[in-house]
């Protein structure tokens, strides 16, 4: 019987990876959606519509449409300074978005599986679980967890999906992330501030998209944290990134997170425990070593 996924912020490199995982199922319809032009270099094996989640009648509309059996949110507003200055606009994404989403999966009786962060945690006791408490710093942090709140108290079937630092290539290079952007600036010889007091578990989006299809394949409900195995200070993740690549790392420059200055408070350490997504959605990510290799290669096709 087949099965219809429909993936909201389908344009960004998240949205783009469940596509390409989804396109290898059988017996999957796949909708995928994002505001304006479908920017996914393959075109075929999916329908492409356009949506934006902030209006609800569109949602409501594509629904109708489609009737989708799970939904996959990868849509967010993710720049965690600018959620810190705009709060209307951070909470018009983050979180009534995802209550016109509710509304539409109750009607249809559709599975969502939302993404969420590692900060909505404040760092104080990291790696994390899924059973710990969070404890939001930022205004962005607090809209996930907002959201979270209200998947939680809905009666719908709903999955959400904690993770961090995710990194990747998109279809047309556009996007930037801690690798892509030390990577960049490192060949441009540029110098480049480097947090040395953050640390982290980078998440490669490809793992992360197989945790999401793995979720709504097997029905699997509840808050699952999917992110790296290893845990690393943003600093060595940059002299990683320029060792692997070959870079002048004379122009990495340690900063601590005060001296940044910047509007949003980060957790200082987080990093989950991601057993309970390894054992319930067969989830096995890559090393950090390994990803690299998978973006190098990547990168290479696009620069063909």
């Amino acid at each position: 019987m087949t099965k219809t996924i429909l993936i909201t912020g389908s344009n960004g490199m998240l949205g783009q990876k469940c596509i390409y995982q989804l396109l290898k199922q059988k017996d999957v319809r796949i909708i995928a959606t994002s505001i304006g032009a479908n920017r996914t270099s393959e075109k075929n094996g999916y329908i492409y519509e356009s949506l934006d989640i902030t209006n609800e009648q569109e949602v409501q509309n594509i629904f109708e449409k489609y009737q989708p059996d799970a939904v996959i949110n990868t849509a967010a507003f993710t720049n965690v300074d600018a959620c810190e200055r705009d709060h209307k606009g951070c909470d018009t994404l983050n979180v009534d978005a995802v209550a016109y989403l509710l509304t539409a999966c109750e009607k249809h009786n559709t599975h969502l599986v939302h993404l969420s962060t590692d900060f909505v945690f404040d760092g104080e006791h990291g790696p994390y679980k899924e059973t710990d408490a969070p404890n939001p710093l930022s205004y962005y942090a607090e809209s996930k967890f907002k959201a979270e709140l209200l998947i939680e108290m809905s009666d719908i079937k709903w999955t959400i999906i904690r993770t961090i630092i995710i990194f990747g290539v998109v279809d047309d290079g556009n996007r930037s992330n801690v690798v892509l952007w030390v990577k960049n600036n490192l060949e441009k010889g540029l110098d480049i501030n480097v947090i040395n007091d953050q640390y982290r578990a980078p998440t490669l989006a490809e793992d992360l998209a197989d945790a999401c299809v793995s979720a709504v394949l097997k029905g699997a409900t509840g808050i699952y944290h999917v992110s790296g195995k290893e845990i690393y200070c943003i600093l060595d993740i940059a002299y990683m990134v320029a060792d692997f690549f070959g870079l002048d790392k004379a122009h990495i420059k340690p900063i601590t997170s005060a001296s940044l200055k910047q509007p949003a408070m980060r957790p200082p350490r987080t990093g989950f425990i991601i057993d309970k997504a390894i054992k319930e959605l067969d989830f096995h990510p890559h090393t950090f070593e390994e990803s690299l290799e998978i973006i190098k290669q990547q990168l290479a096709q696009i620069n063909k």
